[in-house]
């Protein structure tokens, strides 16, 4: 399966634990596009319709809903926890990502 940075796929991220966002649900892929080609893990950041308006999260709309990447929850998984591929979010959401990524990450 071709695995592209920023499309959003549905992944079963259980199990978790503690304060972990949990289930299948939808998930942004943030591993550049080498690194999906090459391994067998991606870096994925959850998505979901509930939550506030912290720096660290991206509002979007997707498929017709309101909700949040979720970057303070990044984590890697294997592949084979990819159940579908859903879509891909928009520039400008790309952007912000990338912004509040380099936020969080970069000095």
């Amino acid at each position: 399966m071709e695995i592209e940075q920023y499309e959003v796929f549905l992944i079963n991220i259980d199990p978790t634990i503690g304060h972990e966002i949990k289930k299948t649900r939808p998930c942004v892929v943030i591993s550049p596009d080498e690194m999906n080609l090459n391994i067998q893990t991606v870096i994925i950041a959850p998505m979901t319709t509930k939550s506030h308006d912290y720096p660290t999260r991206v509002k979007v709309k997707f498929q017709s809903k309101s909700g949040w990447i979720v970057l303070d929850q990044i984590r890697t998984v294997d592949k084979r926890r990819l159940v579908k591929r859903l879509g891909c979010i928009t520039r400008s959401e790309i952007e912000k990502v990338k912004y509040v990524i380099k936020e969080m990450l970069v000095d």
